[in-house]
C-alpha cells in the first residue's frame, strides 16, 4: 500500500518495545529537544551508530503530532545533504525515528576552529543548503525551520558535507499555509504578519543565516536592558516587518558586492519578489567566481562569540510541552534567547497558529497576567414569606373540625339492603353491582 494511504476498518498494528531493544543498543539521553529526547543508537546486527529520536505519546496531541509528521516528510525525501530515515518503530506509548548520525560539529564550531576562513567557505555552505531546500521545495515541502542550529557538518573529514536535521515543523504546501511556527529571529515577514505563506519562507531564513556567516551579527537586533524580552521581541517583529537591516560597518566593508546582492535579494520583503532557492543557486556569488578568498575569519569570530554565546544557543528544552502558545501557539514557534542577551528560561511552543493572544505582548505592549475579577456578593433581599392561607377548619370544616368517628364494618348483606333503600328513596333504579 502506498505510505500515506489509509483503508477503513485497518487496526493499528503497533510494534513490541522490545523489537527495538532486540535490534538496537539505546545509550543514554544526550540531547533533550522541544518534543523529543535524544540518543546515540547502536544496530546490533551492523554495529553502525545512528541517532534515534524518541516521542513520548502522552506529553500531548502537538508531540504525537510532530512524530508523525517528522516521519511522512522523512520517507519522502531522499537528498544527500538531508539526514536521511533509517528506520521507524511506533509502540502504543512512544515513537521511536532512527536517522543517520551526523559526527561533525555545528557551522559555529567549525568557523571558530578554522585557521583561515574566507566568502569562499560561506558560499559553500550556502550552495549545499540552497541544494537541499531547492529539492524540497520541488516536492511542495517547506522546511519552516531553518537555523544555523539545524545545519551540521555529516562528519569531522575536511571536505564533509553540510546536512539538514530536524523536519518536525516541515510541511507539504498543499495550497498557502496559515499558522506561522519557527525561531524569532529566521522569521519572514509574511509570518510575522499573520499572512498566508509558503515556500519563499525558507529562502529568507536562508539569507539570514547568509548574513549571519558573513558578519557574524544578526541583520535584526537591537541593544536591550537585559532579561526585557518583551521589547526585545517587540522590535525585533517591527524590524522584521519593515527589513529594517543594513550592512554596517566595519563589518561589511571586506564583503563583496555580489554577496550584498544575494543577500538583498533571499531577504526582500515582499515574497512574490523574493529570489527562490533554484535561482539562488544561479546567481554568481554560488556557482560562479564573485566570492572573495579574503581571509575574514578574525572580524566574523570576533562577533560570533559576542552575539552567540554557546549556552545561549544551546538551551535545553523540557520535553514536555507546556500548552499551546508558549504558556497558553508559536504554535509555535521554538523561541530561542535574544541574540546578545543572556539565557532565556527553557520554554517550548508548539507549530499552531499564531494568534493575537501571542503578538500581541511581543509586537506591542507585554501582557500582564490576568487576575480573575471576584464578583461581588449579592445584595442581600429580604426573604418573602409565602401568603398565609386560613385555617383548614375554614375550608373545610366539615372534614377537619368534626373528624367521623370510626364505624364498625357492615356485613355485604347489610351494606346491600341500605344502598338499595336509599337508591328507592332517591327515586332511581336499584344500582346494578
Amino acid at each position: 500500500m502506498p505510505f500515506g494511504c489509509v483503508t477503513l476498518g485497518d487496526k493499528k498494528n503497533y510494534n513490541q518495545p522490545s523489537e527495538v531493544t532486540d535490534r538496537y543498543d539505546l545509550g543514554q539521553v544526550i540531547k533533550t529537544e522541544e518534543f523529543c529526547e535524544i540518543f546515540r543508537a547502536k544496530d546490533k546486527t551492523t554495529g553502525k551508530l545512528h541517532t534515534c529520536k524518541k516521542f513520548q505519546k502522552r506529553d500531548g496531541r502537538k508531540v504525537r503530532k510532530a512524530a508523525k509528521n517528522e516521519i511522512g516528510i522523512l520517507k519522502m525525501v531522499k537528498h544527500p545533504n538531508i539526514l536521511q530515515l533509517v528506520d521507524v518503530f511506533v509502540t502504543r506509548k512512544e515513537y521511536f525515528i532512527f536517522l543517520e548520525l551526523a559526527t561533525g560539529r555545528e557551522v559555529f564550531d567549525w568557523i571558530l576552529d578554522q585557521g583561515y576562513y574566507s566568502e569562499r567557505d560561506t558560499s559553500n555552505v550556502v550552495r549545499q543548503v540552497l541544494e537541499a531546500v531547492a529539492y524540497l521545495h520541488s516536492l511542495k515541502i517547506v522546511h519552516r525551520n531553518l537555523k544555523l542550529e539545524n545545519l551540521v557538518y555529516y562528519n569531522r573529514l575536511k571536505n564533509s558535507k553540510i546536512v539538514i536535521s530536524d523536519f518536525h515543523l516541515a510541511k507539504l504546501e498543499n495550497g498557502l499555509i496559515k499558522e506561522p511556527c519557527g525561531t524569532p529571529e529566521y522569521l519572514a515577514p509574511e509570518v510575522v504578519g499573520r499572512q498566508r505563506y509558503g515556500r519563499p519562507v525558507d529562502c529568507w531564513a536562508i539569507g539570514v543565516i547568509m548574513y549571519i556567516l558573513l558578519s557574524g551579527n544578526p541583520p535584526f537586533y537591537e541593544e536591550v536592558e537585559e532579561d526585557d524580552y518583551e521589547n526585545h521581541d517587540k522590535n525585533l517583529f517591527r524590524k522584521i516587518l519593515a527589513g529594517d537591516y543594513e550592512f554596517d560597518s566595519p563589518y561589511w566593508d571586506d564583503i563583496s558586492q555580489a554577496a550584498k546582492d544575494l543577500v538583498t535579494r533571499l531577504m526582500e520583503v515582499e515574497q512574490d519578489q523574493r529570489i527562490t532557492a533554484e535561482e539562488a543557486i544561479s546567481h554568481e556569488w554560488i556557482s560562479g567566481n564573485a566570492a572573495s578568498d579574503k581571509n575574514i575569519k578574525d572580524g566574523v569570530c570576533a562577533q560570533i562569540e559576542k552575539n552567540f554565546a554557546r549556552a545561549k544557543w544551546k538551551t535545553v528544552v523540557p520535553p514536555r510541552l507546556q500548552t499551546a502558545v508558549s504558556p497558553q501557539p508559536l504554535t509555535a514557534v521554538s523561541l530561542q534567547p535574544p541574540m546578545g542577551a543572556s539565557p532565556r528560561p527553557p520554554m517550548a511552543v508548539s507549530p499552531q497558529p499564531l494568534t493575537g493572544a501571542l503578538l500581541q505582548p511581543l509586537m506591542g505592549e507585554p501582557r500582564q497576567p490576568q487576575k480573575r475579577a471576584l464578583c461581588p456578593p449579592p445584595k442581600a433581599v429580604p426573604r418573602q414569606l409565602p401568603r398565609q392561607l386560613p385555617p383548614l377548619s375554614r375550608l373545610w370544616p366539615s372534614r377537619t373540625a368534626q373528624p367521623r368517628a370510626p364505624q364498625a364494618r357492615l356485613h355485604p348483606l347489610v351494606k346491600g339492603k341500605r344502598l338499595l333503600a336509599l337508591s328507592r328513596s332517591l327515586g332511581g333504579r336499584p344500582a346494578e353491582w
